[in-house]
């Protein structure tokens, strides 16, 4: 099956921050489960370049803006590599093949596209006009202050959407989540859909409108097309039709209705397929407030993963919090998290087992006549990946993630009440029927592990001897295999 994931493209006027990086993981983490579940994954990023924001920070950094573009870029691309993001593809919005999907994307709209005046307060930062019934002190609902801007603008007939993108939503009740969001998308657009200005004459630095002089696209027109960029539009449209039925957007819920308003209006104008879901995830705040640079609490994950250590860090942003609700950060959490749950209960078990198993000689004698107890957790191994599958399916990565930990503890139980060093001496048979349950279960933990946390998934792999590929590994049994010496996985933190 054909799966694609994507990120929101990153807005490049300041350095990446924690929630760049939350977002990218838990795509990341979206993706490596779909890849080890067999299926043809295509896993989109990027950076978001045009529009009179990047525009001015360049003007501000006396940069020319595609010096400041490409310095900011990598950044983002920095970023990337420093999580460990197993994307296939990273758009930047200035690229000629950007250019060229955003023209032909265009075209595609162009019967619901028309010229008219614009005049209204529009907000820099947000790259949108504001109702004047929202601007309080002369700034948008965002806090961003605004600015009084007059032009002849291209408008998209949005309105003529509203019906069509309610029933959307009815026929696909699962197309935003989690739920909560869905609902508020559901009564923006009750209040009304106007036409929207998709064109800026005020500025040069976007992408040209095709036959127009002084005209370059709103920046989400822009920033939208990078995902059909990504697939090859408009030069392989099959792919880009077959890929977008099975598409997963993860954004941010502050820029949910660009995605799940207009970019869906946008695509039915054009006849390519809707994306199967938005998901809207949270936002983080450090120790209870709002970051802030002005306050010196903006959580920079570069620092973190220096500190702690780059799966820590992932563990901690999908266990501490569900996926889609807003979360709290503090290093005292962060510190319990890597302390209990991962050098207690993962690195012990781990680390306790297999380095018995080392002093017996480095193999076990594999015995699946299990009794009741062993058989239990015997399934509860097998069975942790179709429990998983439902939950990721629904992007419930906190509940993928529980059931993992759910193993853990059992697995952890089952040794303290089977007490394996004691069998060696008195029963060596029930001994190899204990082994072998213990290793079938640290093998589906690092099954379960291997979306979250590749290196740590891998590291266990190793200690196993077996490739950590696909999911259908778990199928295999251990006979004759030669495990390897391990080490500790994590030191603790406090």
């Amino acid at each position: 099956m054909q799966f694609f994931v994507s990120t929101p493209i990153y807005y490049i006027n300041g350095d990446p921050h924690l929630g760049h990086a939350y977002a990218s993981i838990a795509a990341d983490i979206i993706a490596r489960f779909a890849r080890f579940d067999g299926q043809d994954v295509h896993f989109s990023t990027g950076t978001d370049e045009h529009g009179i924001k990047v525009a001015r920070s360049a003007e501000a950094a006396h940069m020319d803006v595609q010096v400041f573009s490409d310095m900011m870029t990598m950044k983002f691309r920095n970023m990337s590599s420093k999580i460990n993001m197993s994307y296939n593809d990273f758009v930047r919005t200035t690229e000629a093949r950007h250019l060229a999907s955003c023209q032909a994307f265009w075209e595609l709209i162009q019967k619901d596209i028309y010229v008219d005046t614009y005049a209204g307060w529009y907000s820099a930062r947000d790259e949108e006009y504001v109702q004047k019934s929202d601007v309080v002190d002369g700034k948008a609902p965002s806090g961003a202050p605004v600015e009084w801007m007059e032009e002849e603008s291209y408008f998209f007939k949005l309105s003529s959407y509203q019906d069509k993108l309610l029933e959307w939503y009815d026929n696909n009740p699962d197309f935003i989540l989690p739920i909560s969001r869905r609902n508020e998308v559901i009564n923006f657009i009750r209040g009304g859909l106007k036409d929207l200005s998709i064109s800026r004459s005020k500025f040069t630095w976007g992408i040209p409108i095709p036959g127009s002089q002084g005209h370059v696209m709103y920046v989400w027109i822009d920033a939208l097309t990078n995902y059909i960029t990504s697939l090859g539009f408009p030069h392989d449209m099959a792919r880009v039709s077959e890929m977008m039925k099975n598409a997963i957007h993860v954004v941010g819920k502050e820029i949910l209705r660009f995605h799940a308003v207009y970019w869906p209006a946008f695509l039915m104008a054009a006849g390519i397929p809707l994306p199967k879901r938005v998901y809207a995830h949270g936002w983080w705040t450090c120790e209870g407030q709002k970051m802030s640079k002005s306050v010196g609490n903006v959580v920079d994950p570069f620092e973190i993963i220096d500190k702690y250590g780059l799966d820590q860090l992932r563990y901690f942003l999908f266990r501490e919090v569900k996926f889609g609700e807003d979360g709290d950060f503090s290093e005292a959490a962060l510190q319990k998290r890597i302390s209990f749950d991962l050098a207690n209960d993962l690195g012990n078990l781990v680390q306790r087992i297999l380095v018995f198993i080392q002093k017996l000689g480095g193999g076990i004698e594999v015995d699946y006549d299990f009794s009741s107890s062993e058989r239990k957790l015997f399934e509860r191994s097998r069975t942790l990946i179709a429990r998983m599958r439902p939950l990721m399916a629904r992007q419930d990565l906190y509940g993928a993630l529980n059931a993992v930990w759910e193993l853990v503890a059992e697995s952890n139980r089952f040794i303290n009440d089977s007490r394996p060093w004691e069998l060696a001496k008195r029963d060596p048979e029930k001994l190899n029927k204990v082994l072998t349950v213990l290793c079938e279960s640290i093998r589906s933990i690092a099954f379960g592990l291997g979306p979250f946390l590749p290196d740590t998934s891998q590291k266990i792999f190793g200690f196993l001897n077996i490739e950590g590929k696909s999911f259908d590994e778990i199928e295999v049994d251990f006979k004759n295999q030669a495990f390897q010496e391990p080490f500790p996985l994590f030191p603790k933190a406090m």
